[in-house]
């Protein structure tokens, strides 16, 4: 038997999910300008306390917490790329170098000077040996080339 409060409250879960969604996709855009936890849960046209625990239980971490980590996983890539720690920490959207390095440090496990010399140190080694970046690649050791 059909019941329609089945299909209104589906519905309901589904419009909630797709709110949240919106507002993840939001961070993911626009990660790197001052944005807070009022304009996200705008985004999603609720509460921030209620955001906080409807985004928490569908992405398991903070709206906060998913920002920081957006921010990082970008700096990381910018610092593989060569781009200064300064330059780095402006293009994220962290207030300071300071705060960014020492969040990077805490996430990442090492400093943001740290990791970029060793991302430059890995692509240096690959440009010289590209075969070294191949897994299981047998012509790196034996000198076999095509």
């Amino acid at each position: 038997m059909f019941k329609a409060g089945n299909l209104m409250e589906q519905y309901e879960k589904l419009y909630l999910y797709k709110r949240i969604v919106q507002s993840k996709l939001f961070i993911d855009k626009h990660f790197a300008d001052n944005i807070d936890l009022d304009n996200i849960a705008d985004q999603a046209c609720f509460s921030k306390f209620h955001f906080i625990r409807l985004f928490k239980s569908i992405y398991g971490r903070s709206p906060h917490n998913y920002l920081i980590s957006v921010r990082i996983e970008k700096a990381k890539k910018f610092l593989t790329e060569g781009v200064s720690v300064l330059d780095v920490s402006l293009r994220v959207g962290f207030d300071s170098p300071t705060s960014f390095a020492a969040t990077f440090k805490k996430m990442v496990g090492k400093t943001p000077s740290a990791y970029r010399g060793q991302a430059m140190i890995k692509k240096l080694a690959i440009t010289a040996n590209p075969l070294s970046a191949v897994p299981n690649c047998f012509a790196q050791t034996h000198g076999w080339t095509k």
